[in-house]
């Protein structure tokens, strides 16, 4: 499984908090690796690496209802690799400094449309609303506090990402 950053932010992002929490409920059945998409530019070597994961993740900020114009770039590079795998799972997670994540709808069916595009197979994703206060959250056990709708969400969707299925979009 791949785990794609696709914050600007290197350091204590929202997208990096998720994928953090992602990583812990699947990380001991599987093999993970991890990618910072920080900048408009994904090297050759990125590109390779992720060919040799079935299931990537992408985790990034809502940006004008839309994707990030740095992870555009990177997806259109992606496309333009010809990556011949149809059996490559997308999954999305984007977070929104709105409390609603119901405003992510859009950009994760920008998401959903580039998988079309590109030949990937769209597997679902999460809009997490309450995005900016992620980060700055203390630590819980999962499933308590204000995080534990996100929670839930996410533990969901890891199980799918471990059993190569998917789901219809979920807003927390």
């Amino acid at each position: 499984i791949a785990l794609i950053n696709g914050s600007p932010k290197v350091k204590n992002s929202a997208s990096g908090t998720l994928l953090e929490d992602i990583k812990g409920y699947v990380g001991e059945q599987t093999e993970l690796a991890e990618f910072g998409f920080h900048s408009a530019v994904i090297s050759t070597e990125t590109v390779e690496e992720l060919t040799k994961s079935d299931a990537w993740v992408f985790a990034f900020p809502l940006y004008v209802d839309g994707i990030p114009g740095h992870l555009l770039s990177c997806l259109i590079h992606l496309e333009e690799a010809r990556i011949q795998n149809p059996q490559i799972r997308i999954y999305g997670v984007v977070n929104c400094g709105f409390y609603e994540g119901i405003q992510a709808e859009h950009s994760l069916q920008l998401l959903h449309n580039w998988c079309s595009k590109a030949g990937f197979l769209w597997s679902g994703g999460i809009g997490v609303g309450g995005g900016g206060g992620l980060s700055m959250m203390p630590k819980m056990p999962p499933g308590q506090g204000p995080k534990a709708p996100i929670d839930k969400a996410l533990a969901s969707l890891s199980e799918l990402i471990l059993k190569k299925e998917a789901q219809d979009n979920q807003y927390v």
